[in-house]
């Protein structure tokens, strides 16, 4: 009898063990496995695949991102770079004794006041968005103050430090890092970034991030989404004052991929440095070997005319790639008159449809094509809930993998996971929606099995994928940087660069 009890007891405790792996899929695997193994039940069972659509959607990436035939070894960045000082920004601003108020936009920040409604007017818009600080004194008297917080952190910061930054996390790349690198960045940096000395300088540049959550998790502010607003008094990146050494160290690193970013910094300039600094980018641009793909990630930016100069002035047909956000998609719309530029801002998630017909008319109206002289190829663009890869046919190749490795970076960075962790991130992307408005689209029913969609107009090709948001995200600072850095990282750029046998197999 007691035999008997003992087999029915480890029966029904396997049964119960078996249930766990079938009903509850995504709890930890090796507790499941030492549950079972404590029990000496003999092997542990297989877990069925992931069942949510979130866990669906993850396992689809991870079969879908593959290494490009031909990989870079060697890419240059530049040429901003500051050290971003992390935190609350309800926290800073009760500290600031600054009471909330109405929310409203300020091109340039003035005052302790302009930077509390900037900070109010974007939250409650869960958005994005970066202003210069005019009144160096004020600004220098708000960064003692945050630096004084307890949770305030220090990170490596500016677009191209970052996106520099996250090459260097692959061991068999070289990375050399031009801008304005003062000693504590420096210590920040990755042993694999390459500064030049001409580089380094005595202080360092300071942006501060406020960083706010989803919800009523703001004391008397309210934001839909977690986001951040940066604001700096920043000079040295403003003039772009590394450009030049940025292009003289260009011909004895040799790189396969160059970066650049850092215009939006001009915003806090006069006019006439502006359009002097753009000058001088697009002939350092030419000087640049023929086939060496230039990426151009844009960043947040209130300036419509500097923003007309970027594309019009010869900067967009000089470079081979673009990166930006909905923001700055939307902005560059109204600046140079394109399509949807009646749009005051994006009512919510920006709509697929609208998003596609701005990257296409930019590829149709400024890229390259037989009648116009023009390198631009490929634009990637993302927001919250969902990433776009749009590129000339017959120039860059792996671009389905490359979307896909991008809006998953944007998920193990946002929550701070080595992989997608399905039961920490939520699929909020449109379930359907139209790929053209300007032109007859077709309509999209979003599969998490299959998540990459892809269509073609006129010899455009589009690569769209959801994105898993994560729920209590660790950090936002830096995802677009590193969703541009890891859609680069998996593209293999086709024709010349090709042909010359100079990528790493």
């Amino acid at each position: 009898m007691a035999l008997w009890r003992g087999s029915a007891c480890a029966g029904f405790l396997a049964l119960a063990v078996g249930c766990l792996f079938l009903l509850e899929p995504e709890l930890p695997g090796s507790a499941l496995r030492s549950l079972w193994s404590s029990l000496r039940l003999g092997p542990a069972p297989v877990p069925p695949g992931p069942v949510s659509p979130e866990g669906r959607l993850a396992a689809a990436w991870d079969a879908l991102i593959v290494q490009p035939a031909r990989r870079w070894r060697r890419v240059a960045v530049g040429v901003n770079a500051c050290v971003d000082v992390v935190l609350s920004g309800v926290k800073l601003l009760q500290a600031l004794g600054l009471s909330p108020g109405n929310g409203r936009d300020h091109a340039i920040l003035h005052s302790k006041n302009d930077l509390e409604e900037a900070f109010v007017h974007f939250m409650g818009k869960g958005a994005a968005a970066e202003r210069f600080f005019s009144d160096k004194e004020s600004f220098h008297d708000i960064v003692h103050a945050a630096s004084e917080f307890p949770d305030a952190q220090h990170y490596v910061g500016g677009n191209a430090a970052l996106i520099g930054q996250k090459f260097a996390a692959n061991s068999d790349l070289k990375v050399l890092l031009c801008g304005p690198v003062g000693p504590k960045l420096h210590e920040l940096l990755d042993d694999n970034v390459f500064v030049p000395p001409e580089s380094l300088q005595e202080v360092d540049e300071f942006h501060l991030i406020l960083e706010y959550q989803a919800g009523k998790a703001n004391g008397p502010y309210k934001a839909p989404h977690a986001n951040r607003f940066i604001f700096s008094h920043d000079l040295s990146n403003g003039a772009m004052s590394m450009l030049e050494v940025f292009v003289s160290s260009l011909e004895e690193f040799q790189p396969d991929l160059v970066v650049l970013s850092g215009l939006h910094m001009m915003e806090g300039q006069s006019k006439e440095l502006q359009r002097k600094r753009l000058l001088e980018l697009v002939t350092s641009i030419s000087d640049i070997p023929a086939g060496v793909p230039v990426h151009l990630e844009l960043a947040s930016m209130t300036d419509r005319e500097l923003m007309s100069s970027i594309v019009h002035q010869q900067v967009f047909p000089a470079v081979t790639s673009l990166g930006l956000n909905e923001q700055e998609l939307l902005f560059l719309s109204q600046s140079a008159s394109g399509p949807h530029s009646s749009l005051s801002s994006w009512d919510g998630v920006p709509d697929v449809g609208m998003v596609s017909d701005i990257l296409f008319w930019i590829l149709k109206e400024h890229g390259m094509s037989k009648s116009r002289a023009s390198d631009l190829t490929r634009i990637h663009f993302h927001t919250l809930v969902y990433h776009i890869l749009a590129t000339v046919d017959g120039h860059w190749a792996n671009q389905l993998a490359a979307v896909a490795a991008g809006a998953r970076v944007a998920g193990t960075q946002a929550c701070a996971t080595e992989s997608i962790d399905a039961s920490r991130v939520s699929l909020k992307a449109p379930h359907e929606f139209m790929t053209s408005y300007s032109e007859a689209g077709s309509r999209v029913v979003l599969n998490p099995s299959t998540p990459v969609v892809e269509w073609r107009r006129e010899g455009i090709s589009f690569h769209f994928t959801a994105v898993l948001v994560c729920k209590e995200p660790i950090r936002t600072v830096g995802l677009g940087d590193a969703i541009s850095a890891e859609g680069l990282f998996y593209s293999e750029v086709m024709g010349s660069l090709s042909e010359r046998g100079e990528l790493a197999n």
